[in-house]
């Protein structure tokens, strides 16, 4: 699909895994998968989120971070079975993911799923707010007032949940497109943004 439309005609579906976590001599996988979906004129739309069931151990580190537990995958999906799923959620959307390397790497479960073009909120955020220290999510949303929405929108969810982390990222886009009024702006806009700013800032703290 040919993606030629400005940025305020396309449909975006963020996504998010939490993992099992790393560790020496074993490849990390992913434990949960969540989707969301936004339009720029009729918000936030359909969502998934789904447990997904590995033979590997949790570690310890990534237990603290999001909270999941090996009884929590007890009866859930692996993620092979839930290609339809995915399918129907991603394709032929504009795919965005905050820090989009985890996402890219798990999908490739999917070899030659096509999905694409992405938006990475992490690069967006470092080239309109260059001078902050801190663009990871969580601080974001904070600082923007955007962290009750992403609550409203998914209640007895918190941070390091795979669904609460992809409305996040959608609403933060969203924050990004009211403040620069991009809305008519052509799609390269969001894909390739500018973080010569951020990157000065960056040298000069060193």
């Amino acid at each position: 699909m040919v993606f030629t439309a400005p940025i305020q005609q396309h449909t975006f579906a963020a996504i998010d895994f939490e993992s099992a976590g790393a560790a020496t001599g074993r490849t990390d996988v992913p434990i949960q998968i969540g989707i969301a979906r936004w339009t720029p004129e009729g918000g936030l739309g359909e969502s998934f989120v789904s447990f997904l069931r590995t033979t590997q151990s949790i570690t310890w580190s990534a237990q603290k971070i999001h909270g999941i537990t090996v009884a929590d995958l007890a009866e859930a999906p692996e993620l092979l079975s839930l290609w339809p799923v995915v399918k129907q959620q991603l394709q032929d959307r504009i795919i965005v993911a905050h820090g989009k390397g985890t996402e890219k790497k798990f999908l490739r479960a999917f070899p030659g799923h096509g999905f694409g073009p992405w938006v990475d909120t992490l690069l967006l955020a470092r080239a309109t707010w260059p001078q902050w220290s801190d663009h990871s999510l969580g601080t974001l949303c904070d600082a923007l007032d955007l962290t009750a929405r992403v609550q409203a929108a998914c209640p007895d969810r918190q941070w390091h949940d795979a669904l609460f982390d992809s409305v996040a990222s959608l609403l933060l886009l969203e924050k990004i497109l009211h403040l620069t009024q991009a809305w008519q702006a052509p799609l390269q806009h969001l894909l390739q943004p500018d973080q010569s700013a951020w990157r000065r800032q960056q040298g000069n703290r060193g």
